[in-house]
C-alpha cells in the first residue's frame, strides 16, 4: 500500500525537454518510476530522455497515445499555471508542480479551477512524493528512502529529506513522503493528505514538518486531534524567525500571532501531539511513539 503513487502509475513529464525537466526524469526513471511521454508545446514529434521517449505538443496530444495517472511540472514560473491548467483539464488524477515563484494571481486561478475538479495537486514550489522502492515523482533522492510504515507530510523540501532519513536511520522506513511546497497557496493542505494517510493501512505513523507562517499546521492539530488514532511527530520549523521576516518560503512569513512557531508548537501539544525540540529528534520520538503503541 501506498498514498497517490505507486510502480504502476503512468506518468508525463510537462516540461520534459528543459534542462530541470530532463535531469529529472532520468532520476525518476532510474528510481523505476513508470515514465511513459512527455509535454513541451513546439516539441511535439521530438524524443526525450537516454529512453527516447516521445515528445507531444499538449496533453490532449499525449493522451491520445498514452493512458497518463500523474503529471509532473518543471515549467518557468511564468508558464506553469497554464501548464497546471491544461493537466486539471485533461482530468489528470494527480498533477505535481516543482515550479517556484509562480505568481499568487495565477494561482488563484488554478485554485478555483482545482476546486471544480476531480484533479489532486501537489505544489507549486515542492520536492513532489515518492513511494519508497516504487516510484518518485519530482525531486525527492531516492536512495536515502527505504520500505516501511512511516508517512512524512512536509512543507520544507529540505527537511522532508532530513525527516525521511532519519525514519530509515532509524529502523521504521517509510511508505510515501509528501512534500506539499511552502507558497501562499498550495494544491493540497494538510490535512487533504493526512486524510490519505489515515485510509492507508500500512501507515501506522506520520512526522509532520511545518513551519512559520498561515495556519495550516494549527487546522492540521485540531484534525488529527478529532479524526487521526495513529502517532504523529511533529516539527516546526523557522523558531528563531522574526515577526515580518520571510523565511525561505513565499508563505513563511508570520503576519499574526497564531502563525509564529511558538503559537503553533502550543496547539499541537494541546491537540495531543508529540512535538520534537530539534529536528535531530524526529526519528527517536516517532520509534517511542510506535513502541508505546
Amino acid at each position: 500500500m501506498s498514498i497517490l503513487l505507486n510502480k504502476n502509475t503512468n506518468i508525463c513529464v510537462q516540461g520534459i525537454t528543459g534542462s530541470e525537466g530532463l535531469f529529472h526524469t532520468e532520476q525518476m526513471i532510474d528510481y523505476g518510476s513508470k515514465v511513459v511521454c512527455g509535454v513541451t508545446p513546439g516539441k511535439g514529434g521530438q524524443k526525450a530522455t537516454k529512453e527516447s521517449l516521445p515528445v507531444f505538443n499538449s496533453m490532449m496530444e499525449a493522451q491520445k497515445e498514452f493512458k497518463i495517472d500523474a503529471s509532473v511540472i518543471f515549467v518557468p514560473p511564468r508558464f506553469a499555471a497554464n501548464a497546471i491548467l491544461e493537466a486539471i483539464e485533461s482530468n489528470i488524477e494527480l498533477i505535481v508542480c516543482i515550479s517556484e515563484g509562480i505568481p499568487v494571481r495565477d494561482m488563484k486561478k488554478v485554485k478555483n479551477a482545482l476546486d471544480n475538479s476531480s484533479s489532486i495537486l501537489i505544489g507549486p514550489n515542492c520536492p513532489g512524493l515518492i513511494t519508497a522502492e516504487e516510484s518518485k515523482i519530482g525531486i525527492t533522492p531516492g536512495f536515502i528512502c527505504k520500505k516501511g510504515s512511516i508517512g512524512i507530510l512536509s512543507r520544507s523540501g529540505t527537511l522532508t529529506y532530513e525527516a525521511i532519513d532519519q525514519i530509515v536511520n532509524i529502523g521504521l522506513g517509510m511508505t510515501t513522503a509528501v512534500g506539499i511546497g511552502g507558497d501562499p497557496i498550495v494544491g493540497s493542505s494538510m490535512i487533504d493528505i493526512l486524510k490519505h494517510f489515515k485510509d492507508d493501512d500500512e501507515t501506522e505513523g506520520v512526522v509532520l514538518i511545518g513551519e512559520i507562517g498561515g495556519n495550516m499546521e494549527n487546522d492540521a492539530a485540531r484534525w488529527i486531534k478529532n479524526n487521526f488514532n495513529k502517532p504523529v511527530v511533529s516539527f516546526i520549523a523557522g523558531q528563531t524567525a522574526p515577526k515580518g521576516k520571510r523565511m525561505g518560503h513565499a508563505g513563511a512569513i508570520i503576519s499574526e500571532g497564531s502563525e509564529t512557531a511558538e503559537a503553533k508548537i502550543e496547539i499541537l501539544k494541546e491537540c495531543g501531539i508529540s512535538v520534537a525540540k530539534t529536528v535531530s529528534e524526529i526519528g527517536k520520538t516517532m520509534i517511542k511513539l510506535v513502541e508505546e503503541k
